[in-house]
């Protein structure tokens, strides 16, 4: 559905290729821009499967990669000539690169004045922050979310997924893209996109945010409804494994007491007061039976209890598998490779995966000779150092 539209992409490590291998997946033409000196450290991550990492592959599929020495004047050249003929540029640079290196958005909207420049950081482009250094799991500090996402007494817990990255920089990401799109059909504009991680994630705090700042309630560990407050939680079997009881409304809440004998938590259930008393409960019965006894009854039941799943087993769930999420894609070496499908669900189409991520810099020949650079001229830029091959 994006077939249209052209992204150059020249982010590295997971936000920025995290989005545009969305947009790839719905069919935009994504060439990726990395550097041939200092190599994208996902490239590097384990397992390796031929010449890159598994998530590599993952992160860059369906996209062209072309390896350009930025810091070479040849290079921004390069740049700028690709991008008469592109839609979307994003870069996940602290503020300011881009503009040193002579492409940032206002050099190329000189180039292209339709051009939609999506900077992903990870404080913003303003503020005392924006030149500052981190990581998700100083993004999500900052936002508010680690200290209310963890266990009373205890430190927060490095989270198994990068929450600010993901679905912060890319998705928030995505939706400014696209939304960009749609306002340069309408009016033929291009513009900026200010992409902050620590902003989205702020933004993610929706229910606690809005009570923090409307009615001054400040969340603490283990305080609400659905941070470990009540009986929401997660509860150990006689074998050490976990299940996920989410019974909150009324009708749930009965049938687990009913099914658990304890009928005398019943009236407790609202009562603040008596969550600690429900969840003792909770956790002495689960305890009674192992993790297989458990999951042969909550099957047949729809009460809001799930088993915690190790990641290959909700590869293998009936539900994942049901839903088409895990996908084969053509990998040069391997002949397919099984990958995360896109989530996305359309009545008039189906996301298309062309190959797993490539080789650094696999189609630089190919695009330099589109741009209608002689074959001389392209050796000459390989042999100083510009592209690679």
């Amino acid at each position: 559905m994006l077939s249209d539209i052209k992204i150059l992409d020249l982010s590295t490590l997971l936000p920025g290729p995290y989005a545009s291998m969305m947009l790839a997946d719905l069919g935009a033409k994504v060439l990726r821009v990395e550097s041939p000196t200092r190599v994208d450290l996902v490239r590097e991550m384990s397992p390796q499967v031929g010449a890159s990492s598994a998530a590599h592959q993952y992160l860059n599929r369906s996209k062209e990669s072309i390896a350009l020495d930025l810091k070479q004047p040849e290079a921004i050249e390069i740049i700028k000539t690709l991008i008469k003929e592109y839609d979307v540029v994003l870069e996940q640079f602290r503020p300011g690169v881009m503009d040193r290196l002579g492409i940032g958005y206002e050099a190329l909207k000189a180039v292209n004045p339709k051009i939609i420049y999506c900077a992903i950081t990870g404080y913003g482009q303003t503020g005392p922050y924006k030149n500052r250094a981190g990581h998700d799991l100083n993004y999500l500090a900052i936002a508010g979310i680690s200290s209310y996402s963890k266990r009373k007494e205890q430190s927060p817990i490095p989270q198994g997924i990068q929450i600010a990255d993901v679905a912060g920089g890319s998705l928030h990401g995505v939706i400014g893209i696209l939304t960009a799109l749609h306002h340069r059909q309408r009016t033929g504009e291009g513009q900026m996109i200010d992409i902050s991680m620590t902003d989205c994630a702020f933004a993610l705090n929706a229910m606690s945010g809005a009570g923090t700042l409307a009615g001054d309630e400040i969340p603490t560990a283990e305080s609400q409804l659905l941070n470990g407050g009540t009986f929401y939680d997660y509860y150990q079997t006689s074998d050490g494994r976990y299940l996920s009881v989410g019974s909150l409304e009324p009708k749930f809440f009965t049938g687990l007491c009913q099914l658990l004998d304890l009928e005398h938590l019943l009236p407790l259930a609202s009562k603040s007061s008596a969550q600690q008393q429900i969840k003792d409960s909770f956790t002495h019965a689960f305890k009674q039976k192992t993790y297989q006894q458990w999951q042969a009854i909550f099957i047949k039941l729809d009460l809001c209890v799930e088993p915690v799943l190790n990641l290959k087993e909700a590869s293998e769930h009936p539900q994942i598998v049901a839903r088409e999420l895990i996908v084969d894609v053509p990998h040069p070496k391997t002949g397919m490779q099984k990958q995360l499908a896109c989530p996305i669900k359309f009545s008039a189409y189906q996301a298309e995966y062309q190959q797993a991520g490539v080789e650094l810099g696999v189609d630089g020949k190919q695009v330099l000779s589109e741009l209608g650079l002689s074959n001389s001229r392209i050796t000459a830029l390989e042999k100083n150092g510009v592209v690679t091959f």
